[in-house]
């Protein structure tokens, strides 16, 4: 196989992928595309070409290991087991989104044997890493990045150096957090439209020329609209990196509201067993669809026994309501008949009338503002 000798593509280069995934595939096929060698291993098996059988045989087979497994603990795990078998000749590039005190973690355990470690975080999504258009956000020392920089030009268009280890994690999550907001703002605006009875489409074309328009909602809108959700960033893996901005919330005492929402509807999602759909699938929640595709809210059994609890009162209170005309002949009601307590309520004069009635008429819309007070008024005005 020729080789390129360039400064993007230098001799003597053996590419290792960890991690074949959306981006770790697509990935390991534009650099085969660019004539580089490459060599990759998955905890689950893959036919695919050059795939070794263990973490070791990658490390001693290649000098570059690029890593892009999904979380904190699979990287972890991948640079520990990476770790007996790693020298000074090796350059370990960590691509996942993950807290910065686990990115730290792993650069300890790769340079503990005088390898290099680059932490290169990225945005762009299935896409832009089968065309080598990532945005690289990079942290470590200038030697291992200038040790590094070929590899990422390879698939990028662009690389910013961030600083040192963890500090480019933490710029990732908080771009990821506005990402995440604006398309789950994109969906609640959706239904906005929807129950206005306007053409969703309006709303798109509106978007395009809005000064809020983003690379982000102008790929996502029309997806949203037609239900397609194939994965390009998957839902279980925006909810993780929401999760990591809470825990960095909770450390730094922020309070993260819009951030906890956007975590709260992908976490349904993912009850729901939609994990490994793209996150917009958050939509879902907001635009209804004619038959069997209706999205109903999930309730728990917890719920269901508070909504009979509050069933039970409202029908009491109902029956209080068709009672109470007894008052004007100064008939005694019983609280035990109305809440089911003990003790009295007297109609014994006609000034407490008005009380009694717009007490009766505010009790009652807690539990079912418009048939009951309705229900009230027509009771108190007999």
């Amino acid at each position: 196989m020729e080789r390129h000798a360039s400064a993007s593509n230098p001799k003597h280069i053996n590419i290792g992928i960890v991690g074949l995934g959306i981006i770790g595939r697509g990935i390991a096929a534009h650099l085969r595309g660019k004539c580089f060698p490459v060599f990759v291993w998955n905890r689950s098996p893959r036919p695919v070409p050059n795939f070794v059988g263990s973490l070791g045989e990658l490390a001693g087979l290649c000098n570059y290991i690029q890593i892009f497994v999904s979380d904190d603990d699979a990287l972890l795990q991948t640079v520990e087991q990476l770790s007996e078998k790693l020298t000074p000749r090796h350059v370990v590039l960590a691509h996942s989104t993950v807290a910065p005190d686990s990115m730290r973690a792993a650069a300890e355990t790769v340079e503990r044997g005088g390898a290099r470690f680059v932490e290169a975080c990225f945005t762009g999504s299935k896409g832009a890493a089968g065309k080598g258009e990532l945005v690289y956000y990079v942290g470590g020392t200038d030697d291992a990045l200038r040790q590094a920089r070929p590899i990422l030009e390879a698939s990028s268009k662009e690389i910013l150096h961030i600083g040192s280890v963890g500090q480019a994690s933490a710029i990732k999550i908080a771009t990821n957090m506005v990402t995440a907001a604006s398309v789950q703002a994109a969906a609640e605006a959706l239904a906005l439209v929807q129950a206005q009875g306007l053409p969703l489409e309006k709303f798109v074309e509106a978007m395009r020329v809005n000064a809020s328009s983003s690379g982000t909602l102008a790929m996502k809108l029309p997806k949203m609209l037609s239900r397609d959700f194939e994965p390009h960033f998957s839902v279980k893996h925006m909810l993780k990196d929401m999760q990591i901005a809470a825990q960095l919330a909770l450390t730094n005492y922020l309070d993260l509201g819009v951030t906890s929402a956007a975590r709260d509807q992908l976490g349904e999602q993912l009850q729901w067993g939609h994990g490994e759909q793209d996150y917009s699938a958050v939509v879902r929640k907001y635009l209804y669809e004619p038959g069997p595709g209706f999205y109903e809210q999930p309730q728990m059994p917890e719920a269901q026994e508070t909504a009979a609890a509050q069933a039970a009162v409202v029908d009491s209170a109902e029956a209080a309501a068709e009672n109470l005309h007894v008052q004007e002949t100064g008939a005694v009601v019983s609280q035990e008949s109305f809440l089911g307590l003990t003790g009295t309520v007297s109609a014994t004069t006609p000034g407490d009338a008005p009380a009694r009635r717009g007490f009766l008429r505010q009790l009652l819309s807690r539990f079912h503002p418009d048939k009951n007070d309705a229900a009230a008024q027509a009771t108190v005005e007999k």
